[in-house]
This record gives C-alpha cells, sequence and structure tokens, in this order.
C-alpha cells in the first residue's frame, strides 16, 4: 500500500511538471505583432487592432533588427505571427485581421466595394506612402533638393485631394473603415514630414484629422514614443 501510494504521489508530480513545461514552452496564444516604435505602417495595424478590439502581444522593434531578419526575408514591419502563420505585407496583414477577427468589420463583405477598398489602398500606396518612405525613412541620407520635391508633390496631392473630404465624415464613407486605419498614421506626421496644409484651403481635411484623432482607438494604438512626439495633435493629451 505504502509503494502504491508513493508511486501515485511520483506520477502526480511527474505530470505536474509536465504541465508547468508546457505552459512555459509554449508559444504565445493569439497574435504576435512585430512592430516600429514610430512608424506609418506599423501604425496602420496598430490602430486596427484597437479598433476591433483584439489583444495581442506586442514587440517593439527595429528593421535591423536580429530576430526580425531570422523571422522575415525583407526585414519588414510590421510583421504578424499566429500560430505556424507568418505575414510581413501591411495591406495583407490588415486584410486578414478583418476576416479572421469578424467584429467591428473595416472591409467591405461584397465583392465589388472591397475591390473598391483593396483599389483605394493600392493607390494610396503608390501615390502617398511612397513619398512618404522617401522623406521619413531616408532623412539622414536625402538631399534638400530630394527631400523638397517629394514634400512638394506629397503636399500637391493632398491639396487637389480635399474636396474628397469635404462630403463625408470618414474617407469617402458615412462609416469609419479600413481607410481611415491607413490614413490617420499619415496625417499625424505630415509635420515631422515638413508638410503644412494652407488652413482655409484644407479646412475639411484638418476636420477630418481632428475627428479620427479623437478616437479612443487611435490614442490606444499610438507607442508612447507616437505620443510623446504627436501629443500636439492627440486631444486627450492636453
Amino acid at each position: 500500500m505504502i509503494f502504491v501510494s508513493n508511486f501515485s504521489i511520483l506520477v502526480d508530480s511527474f505530470c505536474i511538471a509536465l504541465e508547468i513545461m508546457s505552459v512555459e514552452t509554449a508559444p504565445p496564444q493569439g497574435i504576435t505583432l512585430y512592430s516600429h516604435e514610430d512608424d506609418f505602417r506599423s501604425h496602420w495595424i496598430r490602430f486596427l487592432l484597437a479598433e476591433k478590439q483584439i489583444k495581442y502581444h506586442l514587440i517593439i522593434v527595429n528593421e535591423d533588427d536580429e530576430d526580425l531578419a531570422s523571422l522575415n526575408p525583407y526585414n519588414q514591419l510590421p510583421m504578424l505571427i499566429e500560430n505556424d502563420l507568418k505575414i510581413f505585407n501591411t495591406p495583407i496583414i490588415s486584410e486578414y485581421i478583418d476576416d479572421r477577427y469578424r467584429q467591428n468589420k473595416l472591409y467591405a463583405d461584397a465583392p465589388a466595394p472591397r475591390a473598391e477598398q483593396r483599389q483605394y489602398i493600392w493607390r494610396l500606396e503608390q501615390d502617398w506612402l511612397k513619398l512618404a518612405d522617401i522623406i521619413l525613412c531616408h532623412s539622414d541620407t536625402l538631399k534638400p533638393a530630394e527631400a523638397k520635391k517629394a514634400q512638394q508633390q506629397l503636399k500637391n496631392i493632398l491639396i487637389s485631394l480635399t474636396p474628397l473630404f469635404q462630403h463625408y465624415p470618414y474617407f469617402m464613407s458615412e462609416h469609419f473603415s479600413i481607410l481611415d486605419c491607413m490614413l490617420a498614421p499619415i496625417f499625424i506626421r505630415l509635420k515631422q514630414m515638413g508638410i503644412e496644409l494652407p488652413a482655409q484651403q484644407c479646412r475639411p481635411i484638418h476636420l477630418y484629422c481632428q475627428r479620427i484623432f479623437n478616437r479612443p482607438a487611435f490614442l490606444k494604438s499610438m507607442t508612447l514614443q507616437e505620443k510623446n512626439r504627436y501629443s500636439a495633435f492627440i486631444p486627450h493629451s492636453k
């Protein structure tokens, strides 16, 4: 009887030890997001996650981080990991999250409006984000003439598109969408890019920014560095 009792205790202890080991060595459940601390593409995904109220594990890194290089052949940020899935293209990450987690949908479900949203994202990537990349990502090596050219190009584009912000509370829509998640991180970085939009001529854009920056999810999506750098534009921080 003593032997059986001791054996049972030994088995129980072994099982408990296995459970502890499995918990300690198990990968994090749900989404892990590798993000830059101040980057408009990373901010886009953090804003999306905050709007959808999704809990996730945030890892702040730089593009030259060794761990990132081992996970991502392009060293791109942001990067999402969920179970065995790794995604490092921002529009694909964005659409995956919205399809995987159905609450607070930000993409359209119907094929035609979904295609229209994808086309807008593609156009904004080509027309806006490439210029923002030139200004922000190469600020140390960029020649003044090249910086001024990119700044003027982006400023002219925004001024010419001001009427798009005039008739709806959100970008081309009565409802907040994925396009707003994409645009807001660009708008809050305009001053950092050396771009000042005329107050009267671009009033619809300024009002749009106030509306978006006032959203609780926008503040929640920001890193500490972003909150410090862009505090003048965040109503909650004044």
